[in-house]
């Protein structure tokens, strides 16, 4: 069962329903099992959780975009027991961030087992990108290798690579080492390379850096293939974020109806940080659905599901509420 309101989709069941059925993805937040055994079919252990998260990664590395983000949150032991799928299926780690919820998250959490540690008051949230590459006849091949066997294949020497794009020596350096030097060149960069190789270089049929093999490229569709990245100054790994204890707190009948509840404020920093307006966000594993309201809040277009009736209707009814009061103007 799918709720398909204009601003938001938020199906009940399990998402790997409906993936087929949600438009192609700009980010995704996977905030799903840690393998603790608290909800409902979540794995007693984290040496579960490959095997459960398995068939999701396929789907999210299929309906992908080249530009698409991943937000994998989790336990440090869950993460780890799941990275190694994670790059497997093309994703390209970036950063692992920090959730500090601070000394208050300790309160309540504290047993004869647990105080012989140090109290934990953290979770991660790893951010992938989708590793570059480039579709071509021969099958996908690593955008690195790629720029360079296009340059190569206009017969000039690769140091004339710099004066096509009117550089010292970035161009050979950078845009097309194989070292670890490389980085990904932009567009207006791409674009220079290609028309100086089709005016100097051999003659082809195959426009050269196409990503088609049959139009030119353009600085638009070169650098839809990176991330978007919106910097905020002063941020870094480490979120210094409480845990949730106020009104923004989901409760029925007095009792905190999900002791995981990630703060608005934390999933809007992501979403910020990564994503435009109209964006398509993917919150497979909704819970209170706390990614698809903070998406709605900054004008991107959310998909969820949750698998478990009380979640998804408290999901719900969040969602609707904010859809209703801004369509009356508040």
């Amino acid at each position: 069962m799918s709720t398909k309101a204009t601003n938001f989709t938020l199906c009940k069941g399990d998402v790997l329903g409906f993936y087929d059925t949600w438009e192609q993805p700009d980010c995704i937040v996977s905030d799903g099992p840690y393998g603790l055994g608290i909800y409902p079919g979540e794995p007693r252990s984290t040496k579960d959780l490959e095997a459960f998260y398995r068939p999701h990664i396929a789907k999210w590395s299929q309906c992908a975009k080249p530009s698409t983000t991943l937000w994998f949150w989790n336990t440090e032991v869950g993460w780890a027991s799941v990275h190694n799928l994670i790059d497997s299926y093309g994703w390209k780690y970036e950063t692992c961030h920090v959730w500090d919820k601070g000394i208050g998250h300790v309160a309540g959490n504290v047993n004869g087992s647990s105080i012989r540690r140090f109290p934990v008051t953290t979770e991660v949230c790893v951010f992938y990108s989708r590793a570059p590459v480039v579709q071509t006849d021969d099958g996908p091949r690593e955008m690195k290798q790629w720029l360079r066997e296009e340059w190569k294949r206009s017969g000039l020497p690769l140091s004339i690579a710099n004066e096509a794009c009117n550089v010292g020596n970035a161009a050979t350096r950078k845009y097309l080492t194989q070292c670890h030097l490389w980085y990904f060149p932009p567009g207006s960069m791409v674009v220079k390379l290609a028309n100086y190789a089709k005016k100097n270089g051999k003659p082809t049929d195959k426009p050269y850096f196409s990503l088609d093999g049959k139009t030119e490229i353009t600085e638009e569709a070169w650098d839809s293939q990176r991330y978007v990245w919106n910097h905020e100054h002063g941020m870094t790994n480490v979120w210094k974020e409480p845990s949730l204890h106020g009104e923004e707190r989901v409760k029925c009948n007095g009792e905190t109806l999900h002791c995981n509840q990630k703060p608005l404020s934390l999933m809007k920093k992501i979403l910020n940080a990564c994503t435009q307006a109209g964006d398509v966000i993917w919150e497979p594993f909704g819970g209170l659905c706390s990614t698809s309201l903070a998406a709605l809040e900054i004008g991107r277009r959310p998909f969820a599901a949750e698998v478990l009736p009380t979640y998804h209707d408290a999901g719900k009814k969040r969602l609707s509420s904010f859809v209703a009061m801004n369509a009356r103007g508040r």
